[in-house]
């Protein structure tokens, strides 16, 4: 996962916040995700290259949120509750 210098997160994370204290339910969610790549590849023009760069940004922001969250989460319960 990238990180990004923090000028640019000081610009993203208010509105982020905002977001989701809004966001209630999974298709909610997902529909922001969907709407916002999907205005990204608008703005941007749509060529295989920017289309690409938003299904590679969802597949990688999937797999740092496993490693980041879920994994740990995981881990957590299996010390809580023993392993299967």
């Amino acid at each position: 996962m990238p990180y990004i210098p923090g000028n640019r997160r000081d610009l993203f994370d208010p509105i982020l916040e905002q977001l989701s204290g809004e966001v209630r339910t999974q298709g909610e969610l997902n529909y922001c995700i969907y709407k916002l790549s999907r205005l990204i590849a608008q703005r941007m023009g749509y060529s295989y290259d920017n289309l690409s760069m938003c299904s590679s940004a969802m597949e990688h922001a999937k797999l740092e949120w496993y490693r980041k969250v879920l994994a740990p989460y995981e881990d957590e319960k299996i010390r809580e509750h023993g392993d299967i």
